[in-house]
C-alpha cells in the first residue's frame, strides 16, 4: 500500500495544548500501571522482541530521563549514533542495557520522580526549536521521513508510553484504563494520520471505549475492528493487509 508522502517534515495535528494534557496524563497512569505489576510480573515477555515487562519498563524509563534534561538527550543521543545501525533501535537498546541493573521498584520510583519533569521539559520547548527538523531521518513503513521535532515532542513522546503501557497490559492481564477524553483522543489523532498517510478513500469504525467513526469517499473499504487492535496493528505488531498495512509511527 502505498502512503501519501508529506512535501515538508512531519508536524503534529493536535493543538499544543491538548497535546502537553494528554502527555502529563499518559505518563501519571504509565506510573500508575508500573506500581500495579506484581513481582512475577515483571519477567513476562512482551510482543516486543526480546523485552519482558521489565526491559520494556527500562526503555520507558529511559525514555523520560532523556527527554528531562538536555544533557541527557545529548548524552544518549551521543552513544546511540555511535552504535551504528538503526538510530531508534540503538537508542533503545542503550536505555534498556543502562538500566540492567534496577529492580523494579528502583525503576517503578524513578519513572514517577522523572516522568513529571519530562512533561514540563516537553512543555516548554519553545517553537523555534520545535520548527527544526530532526537530526535523524525516521524509518515508518520501511521508508524514511523526517519530523519536526515538535511532531516528536507533541506526538511520538506520548504514543510510545501509550502503546507500552498495553502491551504490559496485555503481557501480564492487567486491566487497561481507557477514557474517551485521554486515550480517545490519542486514537482520534492517529486515525486522521492514517487517513492523511494513506489518502484512499474508507470507512473506519472502531470498537470500544475510545472508538469511533471516521470516513472519506464513499467507495472505500469497511474496515470496523477494536480501536487499541487498531493501533496495534498500525504500529507494526501483527499483521495486516490492504489500508491497514500502512503504518503509523508510536
Amino acid at each position: 500500500m502505498t502512503m501519501t508522502a508529506p512535501s515538508r517534515p512531519r508536524i503534529p495535528a493536535l493543538p499544543r495544548g491538548t497535546a502537553m494534557r494528554l502527555a502529563a496524563t499518559e505518563y501519571q497512569r504509565f506510573a500508575d500501571l508500573l506500581r500495579s505489576l506484581g513481582p512475577g510480573d515483571w519477567a513476562k515477555p512482551t510482543e516486543c522482541p526480546g523485552w519482558d515487562v521489565r526491559a520494556m519498563a527500562a526503555h520507558a524509563l529511559g525514555m523520560v530521563e532523556m527527554v528531562a534534561s538536555i544533557r541527557e538527550t545529548s548524552r544518549q543521543l551521543k552513544l546511540a549514533r555511535s552504535r551504528g545501525g538503526l538510530f531508534i533501535d540503538a537508542l533503545t537498546a542503550l536505555q534498556v542495557e543502562e538500566r540492567a541493573g534496577m529492580t523494579p521498584a528502583q525503576i517503578t520510583a524513578r519513572f514517577a520522580a522523572q516522568a513529571p519533569r519530562a512533561a514540563r521539559a516537553r512543555r516548554r520547548t519553545p517553537g523555534l526549536i520545535r520548527r527544526r527538523t530532526t537530526p535523524v531521518p525516521q524509518q515508518v513503513g520501511g521508508r524514511e521521513e523526517a519530523w519536526t521535532i515538535g511532531y516528536l515532542i507533541d506526538i511520538i513522546l506520548t504514543r510510545d508510553p501509550w502503546m507500552h503501557r498495553a502491551d504490559i497490559a496485555r503481557a501480564t492481564g492487567t486491566d487497561l484504563v481507557l477514557t474517551a477524553g485521554h486515550d480517545g483522543a490519542l486514537v482520534a489523532d492517529v486515525a486522521d494520520e492514517w487517513a492523511a498517510r494513506h489518502g484512499q478513500p474508507y470507512t473506519l469504525h472502531l470498537t470500544g471505549p475510545t472508538g469511533g467513526t471516521w470516513s472519506r469517499g464513499d467507495s472505500g473499504p469497511l474496515i470496523e475492528t477494536d480501536a487499541i487492535e487498531f493501533c496495534r496493528v498500525l504500529s507494526g505488531r501483527g499483521h495486516a493487509d490492504g489500508l491497514l498495512a500502512v503504518q503509523v509511527p508510536f
